[in-house]
């Protein structure tokens, strides 16, 4: 059984640990590529991490992409709200239905 993670700000992080999620707070951009790193070589099959860091993170977005585990997904954080999680959605829904209908933007 896989296991879920959550890489991120520890305000932004904190309530998923009520959920029963592992809870990784990083304060910088390498400790939290590490810890992706880590968490993807030790059994984690969803693995959360905040959009202010894994905007930075291009080559791990793409390096993960490429496998089935684990599915790395953006959250917003408390610090700052970039749209990366709502634009892969987006994304996802266009290629799998051929067109935008959860947000419908023109």
């Amino acid at each position: 059984m896989y296991k879920i993670g959550v890489i991120g700000d520890y305000d932004s992080i904190c309530g998923f640990a009520a959920l029963g999620l592992d809870i990784f707070p990083t304060e910088d951009l390498e400790s939290a590529k590490q810890t992706l790193t880590r968490l993807a070589a030790g059994g984690y099959g969803v693995i959360y991490v905040t959009e202010q860091y894994l905007g930075k993170m291009p080559d791990e977005q793409a390096e993960y992409a490429e496998q089935q585990t684990p599915a790395i997904v953006a959250i917003p954080s408390v610090k700052e709200k970039l749209g990366l999680g709502r634009a892969a959605l987006k994304r996802y829904v266009e290629q799998a239905v051929g067109s935008d209908i959860i947000f419908n933007e023109e």
